[in-house]
Order: structure tokens, then sequence, then C-alpha cells
């Protein structure tokens, strides 16, 4: 792929492997997503989100749980009826009013959830054939309204393996046509994501297609998903940014970008607009990311060490690929880190005549100046720098 700078080392690691096929996305920042502290979205703001979701290239916008709040029920109202290209999918616990509000509003397709660990159970004091029944029921409610149901097993790498069988057979027998494999507390190493995906396989055969939901408790959600993508999980569920409770869910641009990278997969999204989105969300929810983050972090176009800068000029050098890919600016700034190649390249970007005999100086002025303030030197900052060291 053009714009792509990663060797052939992962071309050769991969060789003989299955050619993956196309990835589907499932978004849930609208709800899963605002569950990040702090954040809440009005039901303007999410139509506002939908639409970029839609941009971007989702397939599967899941607009919210509309019986939780009216503020939720009108959100889903308004990105129900925006005419989007994505599907609108809702969201429902195993409970029949949960369901009555999905058929109330019109929405072809809903997850339907349901705690499957035994840790789970105890806390909410259900028991494993109880919750089956829920599943039956409410599932089967659904379906018999002519709804698309995907059945959502909460915390089911923490489960019993025999019951989360058990939970996935009655959820399709009841009618579910997709399941979703769920790591609640992102505790499924990649490997274990794969076994869960390949034993649900096994378990309901090829027709059944299987989503997989993953959070990011020790950093794993991204390779989590690409493993359960790659063991045969055809939809990965996140958020953009990775936004979501504790840690956050698995982000759809580090996944999507890494698949099609670093695995050749296809994704249907415009990569273009990732950024865009992720600026979006973090104005609208009021939160900053790591500017060091991947894929949409302010820094990862950006050079301030002298010995990088001095490549500045050939990208696949110092980047694993091209700025354009995802929407970004390459640009060089100036700090304590900065070398001779910085200070000639700014000084051409601000179309300043600075000979070669008084860079030096002028680099010394820049690493003083940006040691004592321990942080970056301004343009500003730069121009009277050079102005104070006199003409050339």
């Amino acid at each position: 792929m053009e714009g792509i700078w990663t060797g052939d080392l992962n071309e050769r690691a991969l060789d003989g492997s299955p050619k993956p096929g196309r990835v589907r996305f499932y978004d849930t920042t609208l709800r899963d997503g605002e569950q990040t502290v702090g954040v809440v979205l009005t039901p303007e703001q999410k139509l506002v989100v939908a639409r970029a979701l839609d941009e971007l290239g989702v397939e599967r916008i899941e607009a919210g749980f509309p019986r939780v709040s009216e503020d939720d029920r009108r959100a889903v109202e308004l990105i129900r009826d925006a005419g989007l290209r994505a599907e609108i999918w809702g969201f429902s616990r195993a409970v029949q009013a949960d369901v009555d509000v999905i058929v109330e509003l019109g929405l072809a397709a809903t997850v339907i959830e349901s705690p499957l660990s035994d840790l789970k159970l105890s806390a909410l004091g259900v028991s494993r054939d109880k919750m089956l029944g829920r599943i039956a029921d409410a599932v089967s409610y659904a379906a018999g309204q002519g709804i698309l149901v995907a059945f959502f097993g909460v915390d089911g790498s923490r489960a019993d393996l025999g019951f989360l069988e058990q939970a996935y057979r009655a959820a399709v027998e009841a009618g579910a046509r997709e399941v979703v494999v769920v790591d609640t507390l992102g505790i499924a190493a990649p490997e274990t994501a794969a076994f869960l995906v390949s034993s649900v396989r096994s378990w309901l055969g090829p027709d059944v297609p299987i989503h997989f939901h993953g959070h990011n408790d020790f950093g794993l959600a991204t390779a989590a998903a690409i493993a359960a993508f790659r063991a045969g999980a055809e939809w990965i569920q996140g958020t953009i940014n990775g936004m979501g409770e504790r840690a956050g869910n698995a982000s759809i641009g580090e996944v999507a970008m890494a698949l099609t990278a670093l695995y050749g997969a296809e994704t249907g999204l415009d990569l273009g607009k990732i950024r865009g989105i992720s600026a979006l969300l973090r104005s609208l929810g009021g939160y900053e990311l790591e500017p060091w983050k991947a894929i949409v972090g302010e820094n990862l176009f950006v050079r301030e060490s002298g010995a990088v800068a001095s490549q500045f000029h050939d990208p696949p050098s110092i980047e694993p690929f091209s700025s354009a890919l995802v929407g970004a600016e390459r640009r060089i700034v100036l700090g304590k880190k900065s070398g001779l190649d910085s200070v000639r390249i700014k000084a051409d970007e601000l179309g300043l005549d600075v000979s070669e005999e008084r860079r030096a100086a002028l680099l010394e002025a820049v690493k003083k100046l940006g040691t004592e303030k321990r942080g970056l030197v301004t343009d500003d900052e730069f121009r009277e720098l050079a102005r104070s060291l006199g003409p050339n």
C-alpha cells in the first residue's frame, strides 16, 4: 500500500497465513464511549458525531440505550431520522421493557446484553438457569418483532466456558442472528480473544456473524481486536479515541490502521478523516488525549529532535506511514533537543534569512530558552531570537 513504510518482516512473518478479508466496524462511541467519566453529550451533539461517523465510513452506529433516559431516546430518534448510510442500532438488556422501546422507535436492529460470568451473576443474585431464561425470552420477543438481534454476552471472557456455550446457543436458538464476544474488563490476552472467537465459531457454525467487543484495562484492546478478527470475527466494536469507562474500549482508528498497514485488510473507512473526528469528540467531550497516542496524537508527525530533523526531508526514514493517510500535518518545533537542521528548516518555514554562520548561535539561544521554559520555543520567540542576534 502506498504510504506504508513498514519493511517486509511483517509480510515474511505472516507468509502462509490466510489472506485477510474485510473488517467491518460497529461504533459504540455514543453509548459505551459516553460512559467515559465526566463526558455528557446532548442529543444534538450525538447527531453531529453520528454524521461524522457516517462520513468516516463506519457501517453500524449504536445510537444509544433509549430506555435509560429521555435524552438518550431523543438522540436515537434524531440519528434514526438523519438519513445516514450506516445501519442504526439500539442497545437493550435482556428485559422485555427495553426491547419494547426499541420496537416503539422502529429500529431494525439491536444488541441485547446479558451478564454471563459467575462473578456478575452472583453480584446480581441471579442463577445461571434464570439468566438463560431471560436471554431466551428477550431475544425471542425481539426476533418475533422482526428485529435483527446480536446477543452480547457481558463479561464473557471471565465466564465458565461451558455456560458461555449454553448462553450463545440459547440466544441463537431463540432467534439471535449475530453474537458478540465480549471482554468487558479488558482481561483477554490476544490469544484468548482468538480462542473465544474460534470457540464460538465452532459452537454456532459459519453462518452466524461474530463481533468482538474489547476493553483496554491492560492496554491490549487493539491487539485483542486484531487477534479476534484474524480468528474469524467479522465485526469489531469500538469507539473513537478508545473512549469508555475505566481504560476505555478498543480504538477504531488504531484497529483500522493496524489491520490496513500491517495485515493488508480492507476496512472501508476513510482514515484521512480519523483525526478530524478524534478532535470533534475531544471538543464535545471536554477531554484531552496523550499527545503521543497512536494514530490521532498531536505529536506523531511533529519533530523536536535535531537528529530526526536532519532526516525530516525523507519521511520514510523517520515515520512508519505517511501523514497524508490520516490527514495529519508534518512540522518541526523548537526546544532543548533541537539541532542545526531544526533551525534551518524553521527559518525557511517562517521566511527568515538566517545565514549558515549564524545558525549555531541561534541554536544555542533556542536551546537555552527551551531549557529555561522547560517547553517549546514558539515561532514568535524564534523570530525575536533571530532578530536579537543582529543582521547577517
